[in-house]
């Protein structure tokens, strides 16, 4: 089994897709309290730290397979002010640090569409341009989440790097043929207190969701996001101006809510990651994740890699 290093791990969507691709995580470092909690609920042999990443000295790490992440995406978001590298969370810098310390086999770092907007050219750039002097080789590529498994419009950008002592080259996966949808995804939730309403239900037979949005501490609250996003569930039967805390009662008319546990789904989560019993940081969490089957799509390519590309010169067999 190949091992990894995660950084700005939220609530745990990227982790938990690579450990299914085959990752053994050996560090995971979160600054925010309530989602190192939810971690280590989740998964209690994780070693999880809970720290500022600019606190976190990798150099003790030594023989990494891959070094992973999610950085904060608002320096990047079209939902905010795109400051780039002007943006105090923009850690860009920090995952640079760390390849530089760990010099870890591969490199995954995903973002927000907005990552590829022109007015970050140049950014991009440099920072590409940073990472191939360390010795890499950069890919970078917009996936579509609904291609992997999950029934949800979320577009990712991910970042790969492989270094370059690697003797194959890298590919992304290829979309499934066969795309997860709506009713499919949720129905047994919607209907588990004996709601039917076979208009909604017929509504969400193709349907992909909007990109659920998590929103920040300071902004967004449990609801499904942005006037427009309320209005593309609206068009499917679903009201997004709030969270419920439990399913649709069999006699309930109108558009339901969705509770928290749907969204989990949504997002590409097993029934038993545990989000805790705040509704609002729940959503927050959940919102703001990675979705675990596209994390796990990536990773299955990047351990390909990792499994034929590189060698021991002095016996020629492969490193794991």
């Amino acid at each position: 089994m190949f091992n990894c290093i995660e950084i700005c791990t939220g609530a745990g969507g990227q982790a938990l897709g690579l450990e299914m691709a085959g990752f053994r995580h050996v560090a995971l470092v979160e600054i925010e309290k309530d989602y190192c909690k939810i971690l280590q609920n989740n998964r209690p042999t994780w070693p999880v730290i809970c720290k500022d990443l600019r606190d976190f000295n990798a150099t003790n790490f030594q023989n990494i397979d891959l070094l992973a992440g999610g950085v904060p995406c608002p320096p990047f978001s079209k939902a905010g002010k795109q400051l780039g590298a002007n943006d105090e969370r923009d850690l860009f810098p920090e995952a640079i640090r760390l390849i530089s310390e760990i010099r870890p086999k591969a490199v995954m770092l995903e973002n927000v569409r907005g990552f590829l907007d022109t007015v970050f050219d140049e950014y991009r750039k440099q920072l590409f341009k940073k990472i191939e002097q360390l010795g890499y080789t950069v890919h970078v590529k917009l996936l579509q989440s609904s291609d992997y498994g999950v029934p949800q419009l979320r577009p990712r950008v991910i970042i790969i790097a492989m270094r370059n002592d690697c003797k194959v080259s890298f590919s992304y996966p290829s979309p499934q043929q066969k795309k997860v949808y709506l009713k499919a995804a949720i129905q047994d939730l919607l209907s588990q207190n004996g709601w039917l309403d076979k208009n909604i239900l017929d509504r969400l037979e193709n349907a992909i969701a909007p990109t659920i949005v998590g929103g920040s501490k300071r902004h967004g609250g449990p609801d499904l996001g942005p006037t427009r996003a309320k209005k593309a569930w609206a068009e499917l039967g679903i009201d997004g101006t709030g969270i419920a805390n439990d399913a649709p009662s069999s006699d309930f008319k109108g558009m339901p809510k969705l509770t928290p546990r749907m969204l989990a789904r949504i997002q590409g989560f097993p029934d038993v990651w545990d989000f805790g019993s705040k509704k609002t940081i729940a959503c927050r969490m959940i919102g703001n994740a990675f979705p675990p089957p596209v994390a796990k799509a990536v990773g299955l390519k990047i351990k390909e890699c990792l499994e034929n590309g590189f060698f021991d010169c002095s016996s020629e067999k492969k490193v794991s």
